[in-house]
């Protein structure tokens, strides 16, 4: 679940890097796009994603605040062990953290879903990742 979520952040950050040089990366039209491709692929009915959609909003938001808290490992002196050494501790924290938010959340769904639902919207936005980190790869082999 780690590498998920690491892959998750890599493929926004070179999403928005990439988008971001062409002018053309909107964040609302992705989370919608996101939105409509789990409630698809996870054949949610409208009620169901009226249940549903507020908790995962508020659950991505929860995230972000988190992978977007703490500090920039790309300034650290790597010959200072000491900071380092409190880099990773920090870097570990946060991995716990948004760990502890999705368990939270998984909880939550599973009170307004059923379980196999649940699968269903976890592999779908797996999958809705993939799918977008490829296209922005896809497109740097291009150029």
């Amino acid at each position: 679940m780690k590498r998920i979520i690491c892959f998750c952040i890599g493929a926004l950050m070179c999403m928005t890097i990439s988008a971001q040089e062409k002018g053309k990366f909107d964040p609302a039209k992705f989370e919608s796009d996101l939105e409509t491709y789990i409630t698809s692929q996870a054949e949610l009915t409208q009620e169901e994603s009226a249940k549903f959609l507020p908790l995962w909003r508020e659950m991505r938001k929860k995230q972000l605040e988190t992978m977007k808290s703490g500090k920039d490992y790309r300034r650290i002196d790597f010959n200072d062990d000491k900071k380092c050494a409190e880099a990773i501790r920090q870097h570990d924290e946060k991995d716990i953290k948004l760990k502890e938010i999705q368990r939270t959340y998984h909880n939550k769904f599973l009170k307004v879903l059923a379980a196999g639902k649940v699968m269903r919207v976890i592999r779908a936005e797996d999958r809705f990742h993939k799918q977008a980190f490829k296209r922005v790869v896809d497109r740097q082999k291009r150029r």
